[in-house]
Formats: C-alpha cells, structure tokens, sequence
C-alpha cells in the first residue's frame, strides 16, 4: 500500500499551492478516446482524442507517434512497424496538435512516416525531446519538416488548442524530460502518465511532480490512462541512487576495462556512467549509432554534465592503460550487428575482450530474448571476461512503475475511471485489480484495444462498439505498407523451409520438354547430396508437362503458361512433402521456344 505519510505530506504540499480555475461547464458533445496502437502490445503508441459535438465538428489532439519493434521470427526483414492513422488521414483537417511524452523511439520514431499523412500539425514537448525528433527527422531529408513547440518543465503555462486546455507535469522514467498529460475538455478531464515510475531520490533528475499532480487532480480526474508495462511486478521500483552506489562498486573494484551495455536510449545510466568514469579516473568511449546519437543530442542541450576531454576516439583507448577506459556500448540483448556482439565474435574494429575486463549488462533481458543473451555472456566469459548483470545485484531500474508505483499515483490522482495503456491485456488487467483494490468499481475500469473507440460523456464513460482501422502497418527499407501477410507469409516459409526453384523449357511446336529440368535448390536440400530425389522431382515435372499440354487436330500445342505452372507448384511441393516432410517455397518457371 502507499505510504500514508508521503501521501500526506504530497497533499499538504499541494493543498498549499494555488488552486486551478474549474472548467467550465460541460457542452453538448462527446470526447472520443481512440488508442490506435501501444494497447495489448509494447511500443507503437499512439492514441488519439476527438472532442465531437453534436453538429458533427471535430477537434483532434494525439498523444505519441511511436514506432513498435518486428518480432524476427514471423516478421523476417522488417524494420519498425508504424500505427494505422487511416482514421486520422480522414479526419486531419480536425487535428489541433500533437503532444509528445518523451523521446523514445515507441514513442517520437514514426512522425517521419506519418507527419505529413496526418496534416503535420504542430507538436508539443520538452526540449530534450524536440532535439531527439529533430535529429531522427535529420535522416528523411524528403519528409516535412517539423514544427514544434517547446514545453518548459518550469511555470506550467497551460496551452489551449480549441476545446482542450492542456496542462502538464514531469515524471520520472528511463530519459529526461518526460511528461505526463492533464487534459481538460468539456465533459472532464484526462491525466496521461506518459511513460512513469516514481523515484524519490534519482541522480541525476529531480523527483516526479507528484504534488503538481495532486493539484491537478483536485480539479477532478474523469479518466486516469495508466502506464501498465510493469504493473505484474510487485513493490516499488528501486532507486536510482541505489543503481548509482552498485555501479560505483563496480568501478572500484575492476582491475581492467568497464564495458557497459545498456539500451542506447537509457541516457539517465549513460549519465551515472559517464560520472562514475571521471570520478574513477577513466577515458570514456561511446560506441553504437544510436548510443552516438542520443549522447551527442543530449550534449549539445546540456542534458549530459561530463568532465572536459572525458570522451576519446576507440583507436586512442589502445595506448591507454585498461584501468583507464571505459566503453559504454549498445547490445544488452544481444542484437545482431550490435557492438557487444561484435566484440564477442571478435568482428569488431578495435575492440576484443582481454583479461580483467569487466563486462556490465545494465539493462533487463527483453522476454524471449534470453537464450541469445545467455550464449553472448558464455562467450564473453570463455574469452576472460567478468560478468555482471541486474540478477547479481541492482545495476538497472526499469523506466516503468511497479505495482506499488501505480498504486500511490492511483491514491493520489482519485480518478473516476481508470484505463491501462502502454501494456499487453495481461499488464492491463494488473492495473484493473489495482484499481479494483483501491476501491473503483470494475466496470470503471476501461480494458480497450487498439482500434477501441472510448467514449466519455459527462455522466458516464462507456467502451462503444465502434472500432476504427488499428492493424500493423509494416516498415520495410523504403516500403511503408507495402508489406502484407501474405509477403509476411513467403518470407516464413523461406526462413523455415527454403526455396525450391523448378525451371523448364518446352518446345512450342512439339509440347516436349526441350531438355533436362533445371532445378535450383536455396536452404532446402542440398542438390549434390539429393540425386535421387532430383531424378523423381525431374520425371515428375515431365508427367506434369505432358498431363498440361492439349491438342486440337494437327494444329501447334496449347501450352497454357499459368496451369502448367500451378500444377507444377502443386504436384511438385506435395511430393517433396511426402519425401521431406518439410515445404519449400516452390517457384515455376515455364520457358516456350
């Protein structure tokens, strides 16, 4: 339960502080809850809000544009998958602005592909994040430029876009400058956590706000939308001064090079790092395009404190003694292409583990992820390094709120109704018992999914049965939504089975077949180990041809291009299935000379 004292004193604090003007009275009208991606999922969050009225007018403001990740194994060669926003296309004429949480990837990483789509309104954040979307932007020269409008953390200046009034308050999470959201429309206000956790005593960021969101609150909360990524877990998240004291003793104690991985956005770590380098006397090398990117984003806003001359080039921490560097890289889950892993398998430019190395995982595995992880640290360890990761000791605090978290924010904030977002159903329907325990009534919990349409009325706030288009729209090179099931379908097979390629020349006069089919044979068999089963596919692709092939009289062949390549693909891949078990692709050629 939340500590009755903080709660107290939270309270008292913003009891004492000036209170709000009330909203006005409510109009006649709905505000439209529309989550379009980040609901039974992680990542790709976007949700929208449409206050409709009854004449049919439309106001639009949208929370995040985010970008979710392809699992790799039905998914093969996907980059990012991007929400559907064919309802907001529709409707952009009505889109006032959108509001940015904070800089992650699942959060800022589609506006490049869906700004311009969706009207390119004007965009509300934090400095340190507008400077992370600028940068990304920096990479779709072709693409809109953004226009953005900072947000200062200090004097709270509320913005008014139509019927919304728009105040905001800072939180705790894994990067700077992150926000929640308190909404004010005219049939009640919506608070946001963003991405949270609470943390009572961070490094190198002040506390969340919790009194400035208790003030909000005092005006009334219709709707609390709940981050639920963590709510599983029980207890509080832990500080992160106490991650701070557990790094520390790393770099006390390791008699050779720290090699930290850590996700390349988790700058509030990269920052402990860089400070626990300088304190320690040691060089820091930052290693990884992205890790690169975020640092220097957050250098040149003066987001990060560092010592002068800290930072060397890889080739210049040769020279140096190991005792001396620090290299602080990308790969905690062990991503192919990514630096750790190129150390391991000994493919990287400069780097190779060598004896006393102190290899530092400061993050948590990604689930399904383990195995992967579990073989880097094995050849890390066989090549002489030392291991140290979260389950040792607490070297990585999540950027979600636990349970107990999300049980205090929920005291504080008192809302009417509650809804999970950011979560899989699972992690939804921990924030629901939370709710429940605190003494909301289960039908004032809104359990919705992508494409849900929430509707908030004065009086009451009901999940309608309208859904509005919420399927995944494939990012893959330069395609955006080109990408189907079907492709999605092909590229599984080939992952799984291979590609069978059967090409055959038939002589247009005669209907024979000119010569030998040729067969080519890509991670199926191996040809020059299979002639038996050649020689049979060979005399079948010959029966096929000549089952195919009609006559009229004396006249030339019918040769029916499509159907003998159809029944090829057919009969071809039902007998390799009965000889193999296994179903590779199977592509026809038919040549006519």
């Amino acid at each position: 339960m939340a500590n009755p004292i903080v709660l107290e004193k939270i309270k008292r604090e913003a009891r004492s502080k000036s209170k709000k003007e009330i909203i006005k009275e409510p109009i006649d009208g709905v505000l439209r809850i529309i989550p379009l991606g980040g609901l039974e999922e992680v990542g790709r969050n976007l949700t929208a809000l449409e206050w409709r009225q009854k004449n049919g007018q439309s106001e639009i403001i949208i929370i995040d544009v985010g970008i979710g990740f392809p699992e790799s194994e039905i998914m093969p060669g996907i980059d990012f998958i991007i929400p559907n926003t064919e309802y907001l296309e529709k409707n952009k004429e009505n889109i006032l602005a959108i509001l940015i949480t904070h800089g992650h990837y699942d959060h800022i990483g589609a506006l490049p592909y869906l700004l311009e789509k969706i009207g390119n309104p004007i965009i509300y954040t934090a400095p340190l994040t507008k400077g992370l979307i600028l940068k990304r932007q920096a990479d779709f020269p072709e693409a809109v430029k953004p226009a953005i409008e900072e947000i200062k953390k200090t004097g709270y200046r509320p913005i008014r876009l139509g019927h919304f009034t728009i105040e905001y308050f800072h939180v705790n999470h894994s990067i700077p400058d992150s926000l929640g959201f308190f909404i004010k429309t005219p049939v009640g206000n919506i608070m946001h956590t963003g991405d949270f956790k609470i943390d009572f005593t961070p490094v190198f960021d002040q506390p969340a706000d919790l009194g400035r969101v208790v003030q909000l609150a005092e005006e009334g909360v219709k709707v609390l939308m709940m981050d639920s990524t963590n709510a599983n877990n029980p207890g509080h998240l832990v500080s992160e001064r106490k991650i701070m004291e557990n790094l520390e003793l790393i770099f006390q104690k390791a008699k050779g090079r720290v090699i930290a991985a850590t996700f390349a956005s988790l700058l509030e770590r990269i920052q402990q790092l860089i400070y626990l380098s300088g304190v320690y006397g040691r060089k820091v090398v930052i290693e990884g395009h992205s890790m690169k990117i975020n640092t220097e984003v957050a250098k040149r806003l003066n987001y990060l404190s560092y010592p002068k001359g800290i930072f060397i080039r890889p080739e210049e921490s040769l020279k140096m003694p190991p005792h001396q560097v620090s290299i602080f890289c990308t790969g905690s889950q062990a991503e192919d292409g990514s630096v750790l892993s190129k150390i391991a398998d000994r493919e990287h430019r400069y780097f190779r583990i060598i004896p006393n190395d102190t290899v530092v995982f400061s993050s948590s595995i990604i689930p399904g992820n383990e195995n992967v992880v579990q073989d880097l640290k094995d050849v890390l360890v066989r090549q002489g390094a030392k291991i140290i990761h979260y389950q040792m000791m607490d070297i990585h605090a999540s950027g979600h709120a636990f349970a107990d978290d999300i049980r205090l924010f929920t005291s504080l904030v008192k809302p009417e109704y509650l809804m999970p977002v950011h979560g899989y159903f699972h992690m939804q329907k921990a924030v629901e018992e939370i709710g429940v325990e605190l003494g909301l009534p289960r039908e004032n919990i809104i359990i919705a999914q992508n494409g849900s349409v929430v509707e908030v009325k004065s009086n009451k706030v009901v999940l309608s049965q309208e859904r509005q288009p919420a399927n995944l729209v494939y990012v893959d090179g330069l395609g955006v939504g080109d990408i189907g099931e079907v492709v999605l379908r092909d590229r599984q097979t080939l992952a799984q089975d291979g590609i069978f390629v059967v090409i055959v020349t038939v002589d247009s006069q005669t209907g024979d077949t000119r010569t030998s089919p040729d067969i080519i044979s890509r991670g199926f068999v191996y040809l020059k180990e299979s002639k038996e089963l050649l020689r049979e596919t060979r005399d079948l692709i010959k029966r096929v041809i000549e089952k195919n092939v009609r006559f009229l009289g004396e006249e030339s062949p019918i040769i029916q291009d499509e159907q003998i390549k159809y029944r090829l693909k057919e009969e071809v891949a039902e007998f390799l299935f009965k000889r193999t078990k296994r179903r590779p692709m199977v592509l026809p050629v038919v040549i006519k000379i």
